[in-house]
């Protein structure tokens, strides 16, 4: 093997390439590659932190429905029983009302019953009278014997 001026040539500018290339090349990629994996780091630790930030929205999410549904079971619970208390308040209402209008009635039948034997009594005094007067052929001043006829509605 000949060693001659081309190769010693060769061999200085490759070396000056080589020079040239770790001194202006190599730093701009090494900067742009490690910028880039502290990126691609960033990138990944933000999506493990929204990961973690997602399971724990679910699990308040889960949390916030579990307490929602136990408040909506308790707010059925106070409507059932409200509902429940206005039938029985409604029923307690209707028999007072009830009852109520029965004595309205008792004591209206009650008039009823001693206006119609008022009635009765004076018919039956104004017979008594007619009566009294056909068997004495004469007529009877219903004025002047209004204490008989008194006495006698009064002991019918």
């Amino acid at each position: 093997m000949d060693l001659n001026a081309t190769l010693i040539f060769q061999m200085v500018a490759f070396a000056l390439f080589v020079w040239f290339t770790m001194k202006f090349v190599f730093p701009p990629i090494t900067k742009a590659m490690d910028d880039r994996k502290a990126k691609i780091a960033d990138g990944l630790a933000a999506a493990e932190k929204g990961a973690r930030s997602l399971s724990d929205a679910a699990a308040q999410s889960e949390e916030a429905l579990k307490q929602a549904r136990v408040q909506a079971q308790e707010i059925l619970a106070g409507a059932n029983k409200q509902a429940t208390n206005l039938v029985e308040q409604a029923k307690v209402q209707a028999k007072t009302e009830a009852d109520r209008i029965v004595a309205a009635a008792g004591d209206e039948v009650a008039r009823e019953t001693a206006k119609a034997r008022e009635e009765l009594r004076k018919q039956v005094g104004e017979l008594a009278v007619l009566g009294a007067a056909k068997i004495l052929k004469r007529e009877v001043n219903a004025q002047t014997h209004a204490d008989v006829l008194q006495e006698l509605a009064g002991r019918v």
